[in-house]
């Protein structure tokens, strides 16, 4: 190998490197970083849900009454979307019966009060579901353009170094520019994990929330006649457009 090319690369790379790109490629490494635990730490968290409500959801339609569910999510705290939908509605029935409309916030009928109750609980596991997507949607969209600048800005100063020197040969441009260009690439390695991971959890949400909307509906007529609607006829249940209790499909 030429002595002279054996020395460019990475490492030559920093070893040149001033404040502003060394800077840029210490963010590209924390904006990588940070993308990456997002993305391990929601599937990791989905697929343990998955698991959880399948065994809640096995449970619940097998439940001989209302009762049982009770207590059961009761004694155990809710630990996914469906069980805890299931703890604050019948929390909020019972509660409407005991007290009434004793204050604002509980007039109207029970079942308003039961929609209003399911509701809010769907639009805080919306927000758990979507919490640290706008870091991993940022990353994606920021990073290539991040790793643009620091190509620029070695580009810039390659060709004010070559400048100096005066040595415009081919050989003395090829190695600086191509240095440069190392920014572009670890901006792409940054971006390209983060859109795929953004994209495949926005999926998975959508999906939890679709069925979570529908489990509402059949959770709110439970509620309302006492009659539990089958399981197996339940998935065929299309949610309310308006007035409903869920949120009126996948988002």
């Amino acid at each position: 190998m030429d002595p002279a090319a054996s020395g460019i690369g990475f490492g030559h790379f920093l070893t040149q490197a001033d404040g502003v790109a060394k800077t840029i490629l210490v963010l590209m490494a924390l904006a990588s970083a940070a993308s990456w635990y997002l993305i391990v730490t929601k599937v990791i968290s989905y697929s343990r849900a998955r698991r959880r409500t399948a065994k809640f959801l096995d449970f619940f339609w097998n439940a001989p009454s209302l009762d049982v569910v009770a207590a059961k999510v009761e004694q155990q705290h809710p630990d996914e979307p469906f069980s805890h939908l299931v703890y604050h509605a019948i929390a909020a029935s019972r509660h409407h019966e005991r007290h009434g409309i004793n204050r604002l916030n509980e007039a109207g009928s029970a079942s308003d009060f039961v929609t209003r109750t399911m509701r809010k609980t769907i639009d805080e596991e919306t927000a758990s579901l979507e919490s640290g997507l706008t870091v991993l949607a940022s990353v994606g969209a920021t990073a290539p353009f991040v790793g643009l600048l620091g190509t620029v800005w070695g580009i810039y100063h390659a060709l004010v170094a070559i400048g100096v020197s005066g040595a415009g040969t081919l050989d003395k441009v090829a190695g600086p520019v191509g240095e440069a260009l190392i920014m572009t690439a670890i901006g792409l390695a940054v971006a390209i994990p983060a859109v795929l991971g953004y994209n495949l959890i926005v999926r998975a949400n959508r999906l939890t929330l679709a069925q979570l909307d529908a489990f509402a509906h059949d959770l709110f007529a439970f509620l309302g006649t006492g009659c539990k609607i089958d399981a197996v006829a339940s998935a065929n249940v299309t949610p309310l457009k308006t007035g409903g209790v869920g949120t009126g499909g996948a988002r």
